[in-house]
């Protein structure tokens, strides 16, 4: 390969490795920033929920919009993590390019003028050389400014990551005061509507003598209540629902597990801790242990509807109440205390974030039906 040939090849490589370093990666730290801002802004909502007069509604939205900015900001610390890595690993794929362009200019500088005029091209060899002079500065240029660039990303990667350390940690710690006062608030609780559902024996009776699941929830939609639901147009609201839970879907209706266990229902992975609300105004038809699920809450949002939620380690309320959509039903089991790690990387990828699985089933008429339909995030087109 001439020198010439070699010097041409040198600066397209260069240049594809500059085009290989994607605009998005300029975003990530902004996305990132961005939750936190949002982030900052819920803890600051937290902290004045403890003393707003609908204690309850308060907490709860709060709750959930600090889960909902942490879920976002651990997302964005991903994606900025992923990029720091990216550009480590452009560092290293273009550091022997930018020594062979160095190293040929270095032969060019070096090599007297009159060998190039006796060289057997003569003048047009000469003539080649300033070109390939005037073409290689400019792309080391653009070389060495988008190295900068990304070396100043990486360093704002990191101010962020160390800044998140502690707005982990306050928000962690402001969540979990506003957990317990949620708790306290729903037991204080007093004036819920209440309906007429079922012969507490039978109730009793029917727990008592379950042997599945699906033999409970279909007794239980035998058991009469005395009026409709409160919203009736549930069937309407199909694929529109927000999930009850912050979380990521692990398997749909009707996929086996590793044992081979088919289930009729969706199960998501939870962060410890994360609140459980009602996606639609309901009653609470069941609520307590039963067999190996752990708590079980058997929402009625319309008539011949049963939403089952199983896996939480508390349940709030009482057989009978009548919720609002969003209402706190649950808490899911596990100790909050990883945000920190995350902001260093130590989690990245690992799965730790998400410890806990929520069952979501959904029966109409006593007919096991797939629940994904209902969620917007769920739904297959």
């Amino acid at each position: 390969m001439t020198l010439w040939t070699f010097a041409q090849a040198a600066i397209l490589a260069l240049c594809l490795g500059c085009a290989g370093a994607s605009t998005q990666g300029a975003t990530s730290v902004e996305n990132a920033n961005q939750a936190a801002s949002d982030l900052r802004k819920s803890i600051t909502a937290l902290q004045a929920a403890h003393s707003a007069t609908d204690r309850i509604a308060t907490l709860t939205e709060t709750i959930r919009a600090y889960e909902a900015g942490l879920s976002a900001l651990r997302e964005a610390l991903r994606a900025a993590s992923v990029r720091e890595a990216a550009i480590k690993g452009g560092f290293d794929k273009r550091r022997d390019q930018i020594g062979q362009i160095l190293g040929v200019m270095t032969a060019m500088q070096s090599a007297p003028g009159p060998l190039l005029l006796l060289h057997p091209s003569g003048p047009l060899g000469t003539a080649r050389s300033g070109m390939i002079l005037s073409a290689v500065t400019p792309a080391l240029q653009a070389q060495a400014d988008g190295l900068k660039a990304e070396l100043v990303e990486i360093r704002n990667i990191r101010a962020l990551q160390l800044e998140t350390v502690g707005l982990l940690q306050q928000g962690l710690a402001t969540v979990q005061s506003a957990r317990t006062a949620l708790a306290e608030a729903i037991q204080k609780r007093t004036a819920l509507p209440k309906r007429y559902l079922q012969d507490p024996e039978e109730l009793r009776t029917l727990t008592d003598n379950a042997d599945t699941l699906d033999a409970f929830a279909l007794g239980l939609s035998k058991l009469e209540s005395d009026i409709g639901p409160p919203v009736a147009d549930f069937a309407g609201a199909k694929g529109t629902l927000p999930l009850p839970v912050f979380g990521t879907l692990l398997r749909r209706a009707g996929e086996a597990d590793a044992a081979g266990i088919v289930r009729p229902g969706l199960l998501l992975a939870t962060r410890p801790a994360a609140l459980v609300t009602t996606p639609w105004p309901a009653t609470i038809r069941y609520r307590g242990p039963l067999l190996d699920y752990g708590n079980v809450m058997i929402l009625e949002p319309a008539s011949g509807y049963l939403l089952v939620l199983a896996g939480m380690e508390t349940v709030y309320g009482e057989t009978g109440d009548v919720l609002v959509a969003g209402a706190p039903v649950g808490m899911m089991g596990g100790k909050d205390t990883a945000e920190a790690a995350l902001a260093t990387g130590t989690q990245q990828g690992s799965g730790a974030d998400r410890q806990e699985t929520l069952y979501i089933e959904l029966r109409d008429h006593g007919e096991t039906i797939d629940p994904g339909q209902w969620f917007a995030e769920t739904k297959e087109n």
